[in-house]
């Protein structure tokens, strides 16, 4: 598999030009009105990847929107896969990429400034609605839609709360020695709702889970890659190359790969219902919060919006 360098130095995917908006490769459903386009796809048929790049400056926290559009764009990419294996073939999509294109930030986390609009006017239906479309898309990476397709994160720079939890649902977790990952939702008296533990269990011992989330601490790469929730450490700048070069290694794995995948899967490492008994109980903790925790929810929301999130 040959690799150009792009003039910005970033690793351009093999013998395929890049295609911009996040549905520029497939029609919209007829009456359907489609999301915001706030990522970047290309697809690369000689290797079988669909990179998805979260634009920059729009996307660094998980709004409704942004969490819709990804959704829109899994359920495609399934549909895709399926009609594939439907017809007795090898599928085309063999692995997804995730990835930002905002300098310095993977993702910040939830849309705080919308959930505690929520927890303010007693919402629970909207918590618990954002909440299962949250789960809803990382249930679908966590078990690579039940198809033979590794899912990639790539980190190359802050990932935060929700952006920690969609990082850690990749099967493959690749993160540039820069990056800084962790969960600072008890700063406001509140837990990861959205997978995290599930995620994090995964990888760690359930011990080693709790302790993490408690901490409330930002992980440098280097640290998560020493505990084995990051999979490839790279350095800095180097993370798309190491992308690239996992999937070279591994196009004539897949097979094994998916195998062991399934085999993962059937021994319940991560349950959906289990996921949305997490959601019940997070929207329930969110509406117990006082005044106290909203004031250092708001603070973080600020903190948020310094770091070029959109208004």
């Amino acid at each position: 598999m040959s690799v150009s360098l792009r003039e910005n130095g970033t690793i351009a995917p093999p013998n395929l030009p890049h295609l911009r908006g996040a549905a520029n490769q497939h029609q919209p459903s007829p009456g359907r009105s489609q999301p915001e386009r706030l990522f970047d796809t290309y697809f690369d048929k000689s290797c079988g990847v669909h990179w998805i790049t979260l634009k920059s400056g729009r996307t660094t926290r998980m709004t409704y929107r942004l969490v819709q559009a990804l959704r829109q764009e899994q359920m495609e990419m399934e549909r895709r896969i399926r009609a594939d294996l439907g017809k007795g073939q090898q599928n085309e999509v063999r692995f997804q990429v995730l990835s930002s294109g905002h300098p310095g930030v993977f993702n910040l986390g939830g849309d705080l400034d919308y959930i505690s609009k929520l927890i303010k006017s007693r919402d629970r239906e909207s918590l618990v609605e954002f909440g299962r479309l949250c789960i809803d898309l990382v249930y679908k990476n966590a078990t690579n839609y039940n198809c033979p397709v590794t899912t990639i994160s790539l980190v190359r720079g802050t990932a935060l709360g929700g952006g920690f939890e969609a990082a850690l649902s990749a099967n493959v977790l690749v993160a540039e020695r820069q990056s800084k990952m962790g969960l600072p939702e008890v700063m406001f008296n509140m837990f990861p709702g959205m997978g995290a533990y599930q995620l994090l269990t995964q990888r760690l011992a359930p011990v080693q889970a709790q302790r993490l989330i408690q901490s409330g601490r930002t992980y440098t790469a280097d640290e998560l890659y020493e505990l084995g929730i990051v999979d490839i450490l790279t350095e800095e700048g180097k993370g798309e190359q190491a992308v690239w070069d996992y999937i070279r290694r591994h196009q004539k794995q897949s097979k094994g790969e998916w195998g062991l995948r399934r085999v993962m899967l059937s021994s319940g490492s991560i349950r959906y219902e289990e996921l949305l008994e997490s959601i019940e109980i997070w929207a329930d903790t969110a509406l117990s919060l006082d005044d106290a925790d909203l004031k250092h929810m708001d603070f973080l929301v600020r903190a948020q919006r310094t770091r070029g999130i959109e208004g």
